[in-house]
């Protein structure tokens, strides 16, 4: 049983983000600030990556007085609070390779100081010595405290109604470790 170690490469690792609301959708990017994956004889067995909400970026608002009052409100207790919680963690649980193309993937998603469990299913390929990972979770943003403009808390929001569901399309690149 061979066991390698890969380190993420911030800088080839993205998240792109979607959040979503009546009247349209919001998106953008977040930054990966560090983290690693580890294989066990060529399957991946664990890892975490630090997600650094302070990179919070809006794509779609293009005006940059809006895109900076949505960007403070995003930073604010109303969603990720960054002030408080300037960093996310994802912990990998377990791990079911189900195929060669597909690995189901269970970790502990914590924002916020909140944890709760989040299960993905994510590519996950080793190329020499670059792994490369990508994977679309799905995550109910009021279990992270962010209640706002959410139709679960309150009521006659109208238009201005935001989804609870929020999705992560990651992107991981990492490098074996000597």
């Amino acid at each position: 049983m061979e066991t390698t170690k890969f380190e993420i490469v911030s800088a080839q690792s993205s998240i792109n983000w979607t959040g979503k609301k009546v009247t349209g959708a919001h998106n953008g990017t977040i930054g990966i600030k560090s983290g690693s994956l580890t294989l066990n004889d060529g399957t991946l067995i664990n890892g975490e990556f630090i997600i650094d909400t302070t990179s919070i970026v809006i794509l779609d608002i293009t005006d940059p007085a809006t895109n900076a009052q949505f960007a403070g409100h995003l930073f604010s207790e109303d969603f990720f609070a960054i002030d408080q919680f300037p960093e996310a963690k994802f912990t990998i649980t377990a791990v079911d390779e189900t195929s060669k193309d597909n690995t189901l993937i269970t970790g502990d998603l914590t924002i916020k100081g909140i944890t709760h469990p989040v299960i993905f299913a994510a590519g996950v390929e080793v190329n020499g010595n670059t792994l490369t990972a990508s994977g679309k979770i799905f995550i109910d943003r009021t279990k992270y405290n962010m209640k706002f403009r959410s139709g679960n808390f309150f009521t006659n929001l109208g238009d201005t109604l935001i989804y609870n569901e929020f999705e992560l399309d990651v992107n991981l690149t990492a490098s074996l470790t000597a």
